[in-house]
């Protein structure tokens, strides 16, 4: 049996330099470089979620650099990780070198390199580099109670490109999740670290709920989210109806759900797309009070789109999901 990583490396062998990764686990590794300068380090490499190869390079791109921007950092530096099978022309692989390429480039980062190999599964990522200032950092354990709850994109992508998959998809539906996904959480990052937020985290793989546990968990608080305050990419609810959704889905519903209880107005299938793993989904933030209206301006500033989802409650960590916000 392989030994966790906290048997290898416990809290007391961590040198004070290591200011996130391990304990609590982190979006990104971050390392105290100066007083004011640290390195944000993450990889992150997974198989085709689109049919373009193109499209399918920037999206893994804005999804490795996402890990960057949730804990405010801005990536300067990446490398790319290709595995491409041996019957596939030196085209395609090509095409996703370069959506990837041109992604890191609108992040004003630099992509040099990085490492190919063969395999029968196409997989795609990045190793990225990022700065951060330490003292601007954002964290998964810095939710409080009163926080507004604020998503930066909606969910359903899960859903649309299993759809996708299985040929079942609406190519506008597709374009939709497509258009979602490569874009940056750049300016979202940007926004938090401008008004002095300190709780972030990207919502991947887990899906809302498995990421806002990681969130509660580590803060040691409770969450309110009210369903219909939280968004939803039209076409799922159709893909959803019909229980098209990746295999992560169920596997985080099982692993999140005894630390979820939904109001008994939220159907299955909605319980479902909030359990729904993403692929280069939005960040969720925990926003002060006193942070509130200078988070609006400078949102509003910045063009960025968010939606309030819930809130923050003192008690042990649980999520609580009612349907609706009370009149």
């Amino acid at each position: 049996m392989l030994r966790p990583l906290h048997d290898i490396f416990p809290p007391e062998s961590i040198p004070p330099a290591l200011l996130a990764g391990l304990h609590p686990p982190e979006d990104a590794a971050v390392w105290q470089v100066a007083p004011d300068f640290a390195l944000a380090v993450t990889v992150d490499v997974f198989t085709p979620v689109v049919d373009d190869p193109y499209i399918y390079g920037a999206i893994a791109a804005a999804n490795s650099m996402s890990d960057i921007y949730a804990m405010g950092g801005q990536p300067f530096l990446a490398l790319n990780v290709l595995a491409i099978p041996p019957q596939w022309s030196s085209e395609i692989g090509q095409a996703i070198l370069r959506g990837g390429a041109e992604k890191v480039r609108e992040a004003g980062a630099f992509l040099v390199g990085g490492h190919t190999l063969q395999d029968e599964e196409p997989k795609y990522g990045l190793v990225v580099l990022g700065r951060v200032h330490p003292e601007r950092m954002l964290r998964k354990d810095r939710l409080r109670p009163g926080d507004r709850l604020v998503l930066t994109k909606p969910l359903g992508m899960g859903a649309i490109t299993t759809a996708l998959k299985r040929e079942k998809a609406d190519p506008q539906h597709v374009l939709l999740a497509q258009e979602w996904m490569m874009r940056l959480n750049q300016v979202a990052s940007e926004v938090a670290v401008r008004v002095g937020l300190e709780a972030a985290t990207d919502i991947t793989g887990f899906g809302l709920l498995g990421h806002a546990w990681e969130m509660a968990q580590s803060s040691g608080v409770a969450l309110e989210l009210v369903w219909e305050s939280i968004p939803v990419l039209n076409p799922a609810f159709q893909y959803a109806a019909q229980g098209i959704f990746p295999g992560g889905t169920y596997a985080n519903r099982e692993t999140y759900g005894p630390y979820v209880t939904f109001s008994e107005d939220i159907e299955e299938a909605h319980q479902l797309l909030l359990f729904d793993a993403q692929t280069s989904g939005g960040l969720l933030l925990g926003i002060p009070e006193d942070r509130w209206d200078a988070f609006r301006r400078v949102a509003r500033a910045r063009g960025l789109m968010y939606w309030v989802i819930g809130r923050v409650r003192e008690g042990e960590p649980h999520i609580w999901l009612r349907h609706a916000l009370e009149t």
